[in-house]
């Protein structure tokens, strides 16, 4: 059921990405990779984080402090986006009058009812990310990034996340955040401009979320899946000789038994749940082996390298 792809086809040629998976399977580690890629085709873009920043930190030895746009390489800029931060440069952004951004954002009763209101927080971030990739403009009024890859949430909060601008668009009143939620909405669900890339590892639980992931971005959010991205994947045989031990270890290989028997079972589990996204996965699958130690230029290899 899969299709197949390369890195510059579709998938990979919108203006937003929206990267999620179950915690601990990559995301940003990719999200850096892939900006290194579209930077080298002389694409400006920005990756936006929301919360963890330390696989990023660390890939281009840097720091990004909280809320602050920062140039981190050749046409790649990064922010670390906390809500606190996050709900307060939204509202500058997009109330342009001061007078009227004072008189919302800098008043501490007003600010506390923000911060206690259900699902707006969660908005300020993507309506943030949002914004620049729709809106923001440079001073010759052209488009300020190509491309704005989110690094969103794990699985969970990342649903809860882009629920929210649904229920807006239900429940707020005709206003200016109800027409930032369906300008969020309408680009959200255009597979032209943006897309979904879906982050997992070959093994049970997180390929199980990945699965679960997918049927609710397509049955219940209505977003297009760019990309499914198998990572740390690694499909090679094993070595014949040691296929062979494994079959029929001699005595003197006994010790190492249960360790050939958990490579041969970490191989198959592999392979398995590889199988179970290709069956199940209307969409690009990419497999990629992650390098040790991971660099850059290991990564950005992996990308271009990947399989399907």
């Amino acid at each position: 059921m899969t299709k197949s792809t390369t890195l510059d086809q579709e998938p990979w040629n919108r203006q937003f990405l929206f990267v999620t998976g179950k915690g601990g399977v990559g995301k940003t580690t990719l999200c850096a990779a892939l900006a290194t890629h579209l930077a080298s085709q002389g694409k400006r873009v920005l990756v936006a984080l929301c919360g963890r920043q330390t696989p990023l930190v660390n890939l281009f030895d840097t720091d990004l402090p909280d809320g602050r746009m920062r140039c981190i390489a050749p046409n790649i800029d990064a922010v670390c986006m906390r809500p606190h931060y996050a709900i307060e440069e939204y509202g500058r952004m997009i109330l342009k009058v001061k007078v009227l951004y004072r008189a919302l954002f800098e008043n501490p009763k007003v600010m506390a009812f923000l911060r206690g209101t259900p699902g707006l927080e969660a908005w300020s971030l993507l309506g943030k990310a949002y914004y620049h990739a729709d809106q923001d403009t440079d001073d010759k009024g052209n488009a300020r990034y190509d491309t704005v890859i989110f690094d969103a949430p794990a699985t969970g909060h990342a649903i809860d996340m882009l629920k929210v601008p649904q229920v807006i668009c239900d429940l707020a009143p005709a206003g200016l955040l109800r027409r930032e939620a369906e300008g969020a909405l309408t680009m959200l669900r255009d597979p032209a401009r943006s897309g979904a890339l879906l982050v997992t590892l070959a093994e049970d639980l997180p390929t199980q979320e990945c699965l679960e992931l997918y049927q609710v971005f397509n049955e219940e959010l209505h977003i297009p899946i760019g990309a499914v991205m198998l990572n740390r994947f690694d499909d090679a045989p094993l070595d014949p000789n040691l296929k062979q031990q494994l079959e029929s270890p001699p005595e003197n290989l006994s010790p190492w038994q249960p360790a050939f028997e958990w490579k041969r079972h970490q191989q198959q589990t592999r392979l398995h749940n590889l199988n179970r996204l290709r069956q199940n996965i209307e969409a690009p699958l990419l497999c990629i082996n992650e390098q040790r130690p991971v660099t850059l230029e290991t990564l950005r290899g992996a990308l271009e390298a990947s399989v399907i």
